[in-house]
């Protein structure tokens, strides 16, 4: 199985991260193999009836990193390339973040094969609710809790959640997060990621010593963080120059109306064609001239082809994994990017998530004013913590990011000490 794990190109870049990372902490070889490897790995078989009356068998799989800090969290994604080893990357990455973040979580991940695009809202349905049954010994408020992700929705969450809860007999609303406010989903969750890239940027620019007003801004990616990340920067009075999906990339060096724009790709479900700004080509976008560079569609975009040609001053990985470790090696060596990791910059929904879980735990809940709050608090402190570590210690935003959640998880673990 490890050897499997390591041939998957995502699950091989996450080791090879973890490796840096151990290696540069001292970590002792038993607490070593204990942090990296994930507790479970659970994968199964999703037979579903079709809108045609075929019966189709989809595969999904749900990763739980670790358990030691308390239940795993992490979203559920919809995509044709998901596999056994991404979803593992996914889940020990989003370890190292909830550590880095200060939650009380492990690192969860889970994924279905499939195309959501091709398939009606009934099928969905369908599949999500079958997943859901297949997992439910898995999941639970104190074990695993899941949120939206790629491909996924409040919608996807409501299923699960009613799911669940008939299962149960009752209504547990924690067991989810990301799920619609009228089922006590949280104030603020739909935004939170974007939100937050938005806002490490401009702590970003407060660094560089760079104005806020007028930063130029380049985002890969209109989903709903690259989405929520136009529309947050662009109220902060920034210019975002390019953005690109799947149907293409367009380009307006005046700066792009974020809510023309997301009314445009509601009308025609892309960025191509959208009439205030020309088209570009895709790559050549992630290489325009701008303040700030914002990744936030797959793993995987930035490369040792494009790293030395990056023309921003800020690189802020709203996606996960977006960098390779050859193109985080020409970035190092460059030295004028300011890096915000990924495990860091696109941290605000899982803890928008936590804020969710614990309002439900409660059963009480918060303003979106003040959700939205709360999160740019503990941004604000990580951000600065991981600043003062990386001054201290010498090493890149990447190295001490992923060091500072890999060392509380490593000390926990040491800790509590290994089960005979």
């Amino acid at each position: 199985m490890k050897e499997d794990l390591l041939q998957d190109p995502v699950f091989g870049m996450a080791a090879e991260q973890f490796d840096r990372v151990a290696d540069f902490l001292g970590l002792e070889q038993r607490v070593r193999e204990r942090c990296k490897w994930p507790k479970r790995l659970i994968t199964v078989s999703l037979p579903v009836t079709m809108d045609d009356g075929r019966t189709e068998v989809f595969f999904g799989y749900r990763v739980q990193h670790h358990l030691s800090r308390g239940p795993v969290k992490g979203g559920l994604r919809f995509h044709p390339s998901v596999k056994l080893g991404e979803v593992a990357a996914l889940a020990m990455w989003m370890n190292w973040k909830c550590a880095l973040m200060g939650l009380p979580y492990g690192g969860g991940k889970g994924g279905i094969a499939c195309d959501p695009r091709a398939m009606s809202m009934g099928e969905q349905e369908r599949l999500t609710r079958r997943f859901a049954q297949e997992i439910g010994q898995f999941i639970g408020p104190e074990v695993d809790v899941m949120a939206p992700d790629v491909g996924t929705t409040a919608q996807h969450m409501a299923w699960i959640l009613d799911t669940y809860s008939t299962r149960e007999g009752r209504f547990v609303p924690e067991v989810i997060t990301g799920k619609p406010v009228e089922l006590q989903g949280s104030e603020g969750r739909t935004q939170a990621t974007g939100h937050g890239v938005a806002f490490l940027a401009t702590r970003a620019l407060n660094k560089l010593g760079l104005p806020v007003l007028g930063a130029s801004a380049v985002v890969q990616g209109f989903g709903n963080v690259g989405s929520y990340a136009v529309e947050t920067m662009s109220g902060y009075g920034m210019h975002v120059r390019g953005v690109s999906d799947l149907s293409g990339a367009i380009w307006n060096k005046a700066g792009i109306d974020a809510l023309d724009l997301r009314a445009h790709v509601a009308k025609t479900g892309g960025v191509a064609g959208f009439p205030d700004a020309e088209a570009i080509d895709p790559d050549e976008m992630l290489e325009q001239e701008c303040d700030i560079l914002v990744p936030a569609a797959m793993e995987r975009v930035i490369t040792e082809k494009n790293a030395g040609n990056l023309k921003c001053r800020i690189l802020a990985e709203a996606a996960n994994g977006p960098t390779t470790p050859e193109a985080d090696s020409i970035i190092e060596e460059r030295g004028d990017i300011f890096l915000i990791p990924d495990v860091l910059c696109n941290a605000g929904g899982v803890t928008v998530s936590y804020f969710e879980w614990v309002q439900n735990l409660q059963r009480f809940s918060w303003t979106k004013l003040e959700v939205l709050a709360k999160l740019e608090t503990k941004l604000n402190e990580a951000f600065e913590n991981l600043m003062d570590f990386c001054e201290e210690r010498k090493c890149g935003h990447r190295l001490g990011a992923l060091a500072t959640g890999i060392d509380l998880v490593a000390r926990v673990k040491k800790t509590r000490g290994l089960f005979p």
